[in-house]
């Protein structure tokens, strides 16, 4: 199949908004797409999905159809030790320089497997999944906002560990450098939220969850921020989205700041990864920050990852915690 042959066609960013607006006000139930700079996109009603291009899972059972004990191959190669320190002494020198609190520093990692990208979608249990046909799957773990009964919800995650380190909890929860990072993403995700919400308050913070991969099982750190939204806010549910774009877990503090920082460092397109996707119910929305991402690349299959830079982190940890995230949800 060429891609011209997929049905659906990218909009721009004010495109987008005005079809969600118009989609809130009449209740249609509707998917929505948008890339990391929240620049282009798609925003597909019910009745235009076709499942043979497009497949998606909001906050349904992590059913998997993946056979116990079937061999995967699943060959990591990250970017190198020389190169990904290079970026990181770059971005702790904007850190130094009081340019920014966090950065989230990504990089594009080669894998190698015997599962496409319908394979992964099909086999993957995430809470959050998705599959466009030849060009990415997601399999992510973690909300971007939800929005029932007119409160809007947040549930940023900061902080990963390896579940099998003794007294893993316990470590990542103490870890002065762990606390810092989370402190700011919570504060930056509390004043996004202030844009488009009132009453905004944290009413759950740091809790973890774990998250079983075919690498072994992770830890995972998250807050939960929460808000009313005004009378009439459907109409306006575009320029909610958008007004929270980027996701503060995925670029850092101050944002605007941090973004540019991002562009300088990181070297490579992020596309999709690190946007969002969602679906709208025809009442409430749940949308998902897209990590745990593959990307099609003519033969090849991408997989992007990063994680927060502070001021006190260390380069060896952080290049870990990088390849550490180069995972597939399977069991």
């Amino acid at each position: 199949m060429s891609p011209c042959s997929f049905p659906y066609s990218l909009l721009h960013r004010d495109e987008m908004m005005m079809q969600i607006n118009v989609y809130g006000m009449q209740r249609q139930p509707f998917l929505f797409i948008i890339d990391y700079k929240a620049e282009t996109g798609y925003v597909i009603p019910s009745a235009d999905i076709q499942p043979e291009f497009l497949k998606f899972s909001v906050n349904e059972k992590l059913d998997s159809a993946f056979p116990e004990n079937a061999p995967v191959k699943w060959e990591v190669h990250p970017v190198e030790t020389v190169l990904y320190r290079t970026k990181f002494d770059d971005v702790v020198e904007q850190i130094r320089l009081g340019n920014s609190f966090l950065v989230n520093l990504t990089q594009p990692a080669l894998v190698e497997t015997n599962l496409n990208l319908e394979d992964l979608y099909r086999c993957g249990k995430a809470r959050y999944k998705l599959w466009l046909k030849e060009r990415f799957t997601v399999l992510s773990p973690e909300t971007f906002i939800k929005i029932v009964d007119g409160k809007i919800f947040s549930y940023p995650m900061k902080g990963t560990i390896d579940a099998s380190v003794h007294d893993a909890e316990n470590t990542i929860l103490s870890d002065p450098k762990e606390k810092a990072e989370h402190a700011t993403i919570v504060d930056l995700i509390r004043n996004d939220l202030s844009i488009v919400a009132d009453n905004v308050e944290v009413t759950r913070y740091r809790y973890t969850d774990i998250l079983h991969t075919n690498k072994g099982d992770l830890l995972q750190v998250s807050s939960e921020i929460k808000g009313d939204l005004p009378p009439g806010f459907l109409a306006r549910l575009g320029q909610i989205v958008f007004s929270l774009l980027p996701a503060g877990s995925i670029s850092g503090a101050p944002k605007p700041k941090t973004l540019q920082i991002i562009e300088a460092v990181e070297g490579y397109d992020r596309g999709f990864y690190t946007g969002i996707f969602g679906w709208f119910d025809g009442r409430n929305l749940d949308s998902a920050v897209m990590i745990r991402f593959v990307e099609q690349q003519g033969n090849s299959l991408v997989f992007k990852s990063g994680g927060g830079i502070t001021s006190q982190s260390n380069p060896e940890k952080e290049y870990e915690e990088l390849i550490r995230k180069i995972y597939v949800p399977l069991h």
